[in-house]
């Protein structure tokens, strides 16, 4: 039991689990040398921060992977360990094709292994001084965040807006499965440590670190990067962010959502926003794993 929380803090209120089936889709991901250097709106300020979110993902979800993993054992319903067999699976498949898309970067210059360095440093050191408990919550609370930036990228399209496809159906993929598997951390961290404390704080120490951490990856990348933006550039790119219908902006009440004491993520039900988005994705890659899937509920 995490020290701060233990003989103090009375378990959570157990939220009713999500029970969607969770399928992994096996992706091979080539990107192609006529892709644009920067693939975003050929823009250096979205594609650099978009870069800087792919190179966290390689270490990252192994971190997630085994976060979740430890608790497997304790997991006695068997619709929640199909789940976790699912998550793992899905989240393998992230690392290993964002790996292919940071190599690609590389490839032309630009410092995506200083970063992925610097990610695999900070998260060995976690994983030696965080308990498992803290470890998990983080991932519950960084899992929120992904879900949250999937579903917003699912339901605007215009937020890949000058993407070029062969770019964009990888953050659609990854989008679509992040969605489908947003509760599976957090149903098992409810059934076994459930603490509404270490829960709530690791989400407000992951708040603060996500975007110190995403400023200094993105300073990294730019540092290396030939191309400049200019002042117009960075205020643009921050209006994109945080300007009056900034993206991050419309995602406050749903942050703030994950503080209630009845707090699940299949609260937002993005069943059909999945369906309608994986058929323009099996148009897109002739790729018959896109087909919707279904749910137990």
């Amino acid at each position: 039991m995490d020290k701060q929380t233990a003989g103090t803090v009375a378990p959570e209120k157990k939220a009713k689990p999500s029970r969607d089936i969770i399928r992994p889709r096996r992706m091979d991901f080539d990107f192609s040398a006529d892709i644009p250097r920067f693939w975003f709106d050929n823009d250096i300020f979205k594609t650099l921060l978009m870069t800087a979110q792919s190179c966290t993902f390689p270490e990252g979800e192994r971190f997630f992977i085994d976060s979740v993993r430890h608790y497997q054992p304790q997991i006695t319903d068997p619709v929640l360990q199909a789940q976790v067999r699912g998550f793992i699976g899905q989240e393998a498949h992230h690392g290993k094709e964002h790996t292919t898309l940071n190599d690609f970067m590389a490839a032309r210059g630009f410092a995506t292994e200083a970063v992925q360095s610097h990610v695999r440093t900070n998260l060995q050191l976690l994983r030696k001084r965080m308990s498992a408990e803290r470890q998990l919550a983080m991932t519950c609370a960084l899992e929120h965040f992904t879900a949250m930036l999937a579903e917003l990228a699912l339901e605007h399209p215009d937020f890949f807006k000058g993407m070029d496809e062969r770019v964009r159906v990888l953050w659609l993929w990854h989008a679509i499965e992040e969605s489908e598997h947003k509760s599976v951390a957090f149903d098992v961290y409810q059934q076994t440590v459930g603490s509404r404390w270490v829960r709530n704080s690791e989400m407000v120490v992951n708040t603060l670190t996500f975007f110190f951490f995403s400023a200094v990856h993105f300073n990294t990348l730019y540092k290396a990067c030939p191309e400049k933006i200019g002042v117009r550039g960075f205020v643009d790119g921050f209006g994109f962010l945080f300007g009056r219908q900034g993206w991050l902006r419309k995602l406050t009440p749903r942050y703030l959502a994950y503080f209630k004491a009845d707090f699940h993520p299949s609260k937002v039900d993005s069943t059909l926003l999945r369906r309608r988005v994986m058929n323009e994705l099996e148009r897109l890659t002739q790729n018959p794993a896109f087909a919707a899937m279904g749910s137990t509920r």
